[in-house]
């Protein structure tokens, strides 16, 4: 279905009036302001000094997250590498409307831990299950909830390695112990504001996962707090290098989304990695996740948008002036794209549409906004007119929405799918933060097939 008619998100939301975009984009812009962020920080750091406190990160560990157990084989090494004084805690999955599909999610979570485990030089057991056996996830609870700080951080990745290999733990603590720390654990996170395991949050910033700690280790090594400053990052980003690599072997399916922020910062990057390694690239948008009915909040929105910025300004990519786009905009734009397919610009009009709506706040409601982007992708708007609220647009792109959920089993945005060659599974992975597994796999299957033909 290509928009669900009960959508449990709220009509403003999917269709916001236009005052409420110009609203959306004063708030989202405060949020993704570079400067502000800087300035937070200084006087976050002051008051800190100032009360001649330590640098205190709080932790959150879920024992059946698959991407907490990766952070647990680094927890250790980042306590001793860094003067931070931790503070962990454990926490139950939040679910609700901050984890919508919790049973994709868990699948998707189980896989994708164990595809990036060993290019971040980590460790996850094939032979692992979706989630690890609640009797024996207690059990780790318990042998966790009565230990300090220092014993937690020492003792969480054996835990946990037992946990997800499925060998017995001896445990200490009685359930009623283990039921208050969970509790505790989770209500901190909730009063600070997110709802994901293997967090770190460290003066009024979150960060998730070994996929953002080198942004946490950046930010303390910029405030002198890393005793050996010439160590290298305990978990740096891989690169995304495809130069002379000869792909033509293989494809690239890659699903974007007008209103993602993560589509924005990712987008010309993916079209540049394709081109440098001559794969064959099939570019299939789908529908905002909140047009397609999956569950949104305020707190995930928020998150996402700063993230996206910071992630923004590692690579040197324009983003913060933002007018949401979702809703008719979206609907207006997309039926343009089987018309710009047919002459081989809806790559091009799609670039520009994103640079409109997330790098020069334009808002694309309005028509000489749209006419900006379609006339940047070398496209004539006389002629766009004519195309501008047909329908052609929802089966292709309906299509490509059944492909990505009910074929890859995914449901967020960017997502890839490199396929090929013969005997090869398809590489089948969902975000920005995964083109470098994208181009780790071109990369292994390009000289694969290279050796093969030798």
């Amino acid at each position: 279905m290509l928009e669900p008619t009960e959508n449990p998100n709220s009509a403003w939301m999917v269709d916001p009036p236009r005052i409420l975009r110009f609203v959306m984009a004063r708030i989202m812009g405060r949020v993704a302001n570079t400067r502000q962020i800087q300035r937070k920080r200084e006087v976050f750091e002051r008051r800190r000094r100032a009360g001649q406190q330590p640098h205190e990160i709080e932790y959150f560990h879920q024992l059946d997250d698959p991407y907490s157990h990766l952070m647990a084989q680094v927890l250790a090494k980042f306590s001793e590498q860094y003067d931070v004084r931790i503070v962990p805690h454990l926490i139950r999955a939040t679910g609700g409307k901050n984890q919508p599909e919790a049973k994709k999610l868990a699948h998707w979570a189980r896989r994708d831990a164990e595809l990036i485990a060993p290019h971040y030089g980590l460790t996850f057991p094939s032979s692992a299950g979706v989630v690890p056996d609640p009797a024996e996830v207690k059990s780790a609870a318990q042998a966790l909830a009565g230990l300090d700080a220092k014993d937690f951080i020492t003792a969480v990745q054996g835990i946990s390695d037992d946990l997800w290999a499925g060998l017995p733990i001896e445990h200490a603590e009685p359930i009623e112990a283990v039921e208050q720390a969970l509790e505790s654990g989770s209500n901190r996170l909730k009063t600070l504001g997110h709802y994901s395991g293997a967090t770190l949050y460290y003066g009024g910033e979150w960060y998730w996962g070994v996929d953002r700690l080198f942004h946490l280790e950046q930010r303390l090594r910029d405030l002198g707090a890393c005793h050996v400053p010439e160590t290298p990052y305990l978990v740096p980003r891989p690169s995304l290098n495809v130069e002379g690599i000869d792909a033509s072997g293989l494809a690239l399916h890659f699903f974007p989304s007008l209103n993602s922020p993560y589509t924005a910062i990712i987008f010309d990057r993916t079209v540049k990695l394709a081109k440098a390694c001559n794969i064959a690239f099939h570019h299939k948008p789908v529908l905002p996740m909140i047009m397609r009915g999956v569950a949104a909040t305020k707190a995930k929105g928020s998150y996402i948008f700063f993230d996206t910025k910071r992630e923004a300004d590692v690579a040197g990519v324009p983003f913060g002036n933002h007018m949401t786009p979702i809703g008719s905009p979206t609907r207006r734009a997309y039926s343009l794209m089987p018309w710009a397919k047919s002459l081989d610009k809806d790559v091009d009009l799609l670039s520009h549409l994103l640079r409109l709506a997330f790098a020069e706040g334009k808002a694309l409601h309005q028509d000489k906004n749209l006419r900006l982007a379609v006339e940047a992708a070398g496209l004539d708007w006389t002629e766009a007119l004519k195309h501008i609220g047909s329908d052609d647009w929802k089966s292709m792109v309906e299509g490509y929405q059944d492909e990505m959920v009910e074929g890859m089993g995914l449901w967020g945005v960017p997502s890839y799918r490199l396929s090929g060659p013969d005997g090869e599974p398809d590489l089948e992975v969902w975000g920005q933060d995964r083109l470098w597994l994208v181009a780790a796999e071109i990369r292994r299957r390009a000289k694969r097939l290279t050796i093969e033909s030798q």
